[in-house]
């Protein structure tokens, strides 16, 4: 369905379809047993895999290398569904989607799509990006990794921090320096499969939150990558690096705005059947002030999110709404959570109930895929061309 360019707030067919469906699968198959995922912190291989037989892990991807062909905007209401519940699960796909898969879709030859492609859309295989490492986060040209070129090969070798899908993951993109004497312009990207000598992933890292999302190092010690894993043109990786991060942001923003909700809603409910002094607290205007807050900010985030995907779908620039939607999202979540812990008292603080989760969950939106100081740098930076 061809993309209108008039502002409209309707979602066409499609989209309330994937909407719909997502919603659906998430309410009968994740949230019955998301609090035992969140103690246990196994990742749910199987969950992830119905979620690739529905086309869910390469929604927006074009058909011809496996993907659903939808929409981004489609691929936001996706995720927020999967938020609402599980943000772990979420994680997942919107990583995988957007940064692993991503990264090829936005930089890889035909030959390369054809070859990966398929089996990351379909869900059979699962992607990890590896970018940021122990020594450089926000500052990734700083990074240590390195690409050698040896003859029809690339010996890389370095290690890798907060890799989501870094021991799961079967097919990484992983950025090194082929020039380092170049800065930015000498990083590049290469296709690496985990099952090459000298890849070795991690164990799970204890975090906060996420406990079911896997997050490792992956340590690179000469492996031998086959020259045509060059993904892209030789030092073009960093100028490709913004652009997935660009497309990742918008996902991260709607993973935020699924967790608010779950806040929200999980919040009203509990407002209405939680009585003190002969009344429903939630008809106490303290507890109707911070309700009315956390719905109307959803609302501003979600419209946020939409716009820079319909921007990102239309092909025109979206790195300011990215950002911006990004920052609002993300710490509303924390908002959001946050206010429902005390809505909720000291139930809230307990693991009985799903927003001390949300709490530790959303912590993570303000960090990941640039920091939310890192965003008010990009959006103070294209402001200022305005007018300049």
């Amino acid at each position: 369905m061809p993309l209108s360019t008039e502002l409209s707030f309707d979602l066409n067919e499609d989209q309330k379809m994937i909407r719909d469906s997502v919603k659906d699968f998430v309410e009968r198959h994740v949230a019955p047993t998301i609090m035992e995922r969140d103690n246990s912190k196994k990742f749910p291989m199987d969950i992830v895999k119905q979620l690739g037989e529905m086309g869910m892990l390469g929604i927006y991807h074009e058909e011809q290398y496996g993907g659903a062909g939808f929409d981004t905007i489609s691929f936001c209401l996706a995720i927020e569904e999967i938020a609402r519940w599980d943000a772990s699960l979420a994680l997942t796909v919107a990583s995988h989607t957007s940064l692993g898969t991503g990264h090829i879709a936005i930089a890889g030859s035909h030959e390369q799509k054809l070859k990966y492609m398929p089996d990351l859309t379909s869900g059979k295989k699962l992607g990890a990006w590896c970018l940021t490492e122990p020594g450089s986060g926000s500052d990734a040209s700083g990074m240590k990794t390195t690409a050698v070129k040896d003859g029809d090969h690339y010996i890389l070798n370095g290690s890798k921090i907060f890799i989501t899908q870094g021991s799961v993951g079967d097919t990484y993109v992983v950025l090194a320096k082929t020039d380092p004497e170049k800065g930015t312009k000498g990083i590049s990207g290469f296709i690496v499969e985990h099952e090459w000598d000298g890849v070795k992933p991690g164990p799970g890292m204890h975090k906060l939150g996420m406990n079911s999302s896997d997050t490792t190092e992956v340590v690179f010690e000469n492996v031998r990558v086959p020259a045509e894993n060059l993904l892209g043109e030789e030092g073009m990786g960093f100028i490709d690096t913004m652009k997935v991060l660009d497309g990742g942001r918008v996902g991260i923003a709607a993973l935020s705005v699924g967790i608010a909700r779950g806040a929200l809603e999980e919040s009203l409910k509990y407002a209405m059947e939680r009585k003190q002094f002969g009344s429903p607290i939630g008809n106490f205007q303290y507890i109707e002030g911070k309700l009315v807050d956390m719905a109307t900010e959803i609302e501003a985030a979600r419209l946020l999110v939409l716009r820079a995907a319909w921007l990102k779908d239309l092909g025109r620039a979206y790195t300011t709404e990215a950002s911006m939607a990004k920052l609002f999202a993300s710490e509303l979540s924390v908002r959001a959570s946050l206010e429902a812990v005390q809505i909720h008292g000291g139930y809230g603080y307990t693991n009985e109930y799903h927003v001390e989760r949300f709490l530790r969950d959303s912590k993570l939106m303000t960090i990941g895929e640039g920091t939310s100081e890192v965003q008010r740098l990009i959006i103070a930076r294209e402001l200022k061309k305005t007018i300049l």
